[in-house]
């Protein structure tokens, strides 16, 4: 093997290490695409910083996390990963904390009671579910439906910061307190979190091939979650006040009627 693939390869290992990924397996080996590395005088490390296809981006952060073992979660009845969906060239990105009994069943994140809910806030918005990008703090449910802890949340908090970096959304919402704390990296009530935008970056690993230079980062902005308003209706209220902000922003009509 050549210094330069060597090298390439090496920081890839750390980066997986800092990632806590020990296990790797082996897959068919492209021959072609190795001798189109070998051949290019730029490291291959400084390729990977700029992904261009972010199916495949995101894809490959699904695949890192593979069947997770990181922290005490998988070991308490979840069925399954909960990644994320939507559109990934989406200008709105959406972040819960956690996936329920619905999402752990179906694989996705807000598909349960809340999920019919935020389809109903993207809707007064004048946008489609496929439109966003929707993803949670953890990826997987956390027993009776319970907060995530905070070592499960920073645990899983730096796969949620590279589907971000890949999505590159105008307007990140927080929905909640976890999404809102874990992001922001502030301990407040959502009393003094909402009704603002914050610029955030996502915080990368520091060998990430997601980071980009040339992106300076989003708009970050705070409200209920749909969980909350369901058990609190009075607060969906102030929840339009804060998509009606993220609205003017992106620059999206008002529809004539808005929807609860």
């Amino acid at each position: 093997m050549d210094p330069t693939t060597r090298d390439a390869l090496a920081e890839r290992l750390r980066f997986y290490r800092e990632m806590g990924i020990y296990d790797l397996y082996r897959r068919p080996v492209d021959e072609t695409a190795v001798e189109a590395i070998a051949a290019e005088p730029e490291p291959m490390s400084k390729k990977l910083t700029v992904i261009q296809d972010r199916p495949i981006a995101l894809k490959g952060i699904r695949e890192d996390i593979g069947d997770c073992t990181r922290c005490k979660l998988h070991e308490q009845g979840r069925k399954q990963i909960v990644f994320g969906v939507g559109n990934p060239d989406a200008d709105l990105m959406f972040v819960g904390e956690g996936p329920g009994a619905d999402e752990d069943e179906q694989g996705e994140p807000f598909v349960g009671r809340a999920g019919q809910l935020l389809n109903n806030m993207i809707s007064a918005m004048g946008l489609k579910r496929e439109d966003v990008y929707i993803a949670n703090v953890v990826k997987c449910r956390p027993p009776g439906n319970r907060t995530p802890e905070r070592d499960e949340s920073d645990t899983c908090g730096p796969f949620l910061m590279r589907q971000i970096a890949v999505v590159k959304p105008k307007v990140v919402v927080a929905l909640g307190a976890v999404a809102a704390k874990t992001l922001l990296g502030v301990n407040d009530s959502m009393a003094n979190l909402r009704g603002r935008f914050y610029d955030f970056a996502p915080m990368l690993p520091k060998n990430a091939p997601e980071r980009d230079s040339s992106w300076p980062g989003t708009k970050l902005a705070v409200t209920y979650h749909p969980a909350y308003l369901l058990r609190d209706p009075r607060q969906k209220k102030e929840t339009w006040k804060d998509l009606q902000m993220v609205m003017a922003d992106l620059g999206l009509k008002p529809p004539t009627k808005s929807q609860d």
